[in-house]
């Protein structure tokens, strides 16, 4: 399956070759392959504009490799937050965890892995 998206960049009309994420937490930027879906807080962006690109000031750049797949589990991973965003309720679900780790409760659940929220 082809994915086929134009660059973010107003009046840019080229196709899309990377992803752009930015963790405001971190202060990072992550530049990638494009990703499988459009998200509302990513930009995709074609090949000039991702090669010139520059973060806000003390902010760290990630660059991944073009031509390297994201490990399975990373995948997973994003799919599971991604699919959990997407019919996002209240915490009624949520499961109480081990007294060790009382501090966090879970919130959604794929296969081995755990989507985790502080309380």
């Amino acid at each position: 399956m082809a994915i086929s998206r134009q660059c973010s960049k107003t009046a840019c009309a080229h196709q899309a070759l990377a992803t752009l994420t930015y963790v405001y937490a971190e202060q990072t930027a992550v530049l990638g392959p494009l990703a499988t879906y459009a998200e509302p807080h990513s930009y995709d962006l074609c090949d000039n504009h991702a090669r010139r690109l520059t973060a806000p000031r003390g902010w760290d750049v990630v660059r991944l490799a073009m031509g390297e797949e994201p490990p399975d589990d990373l995948v997973a991973l994003a799919e599971a937050v991604r699919e959990h965003k997407a019919v996002r309720g209240d915490d009624a679900g949520a499961a109480p965890l081990r007294p060790a780790e009382a501090s966090v409760t879970e919130i959604g659940r794929r296969g081995h892995l755990r989507l985790l929220r502080d309380r």
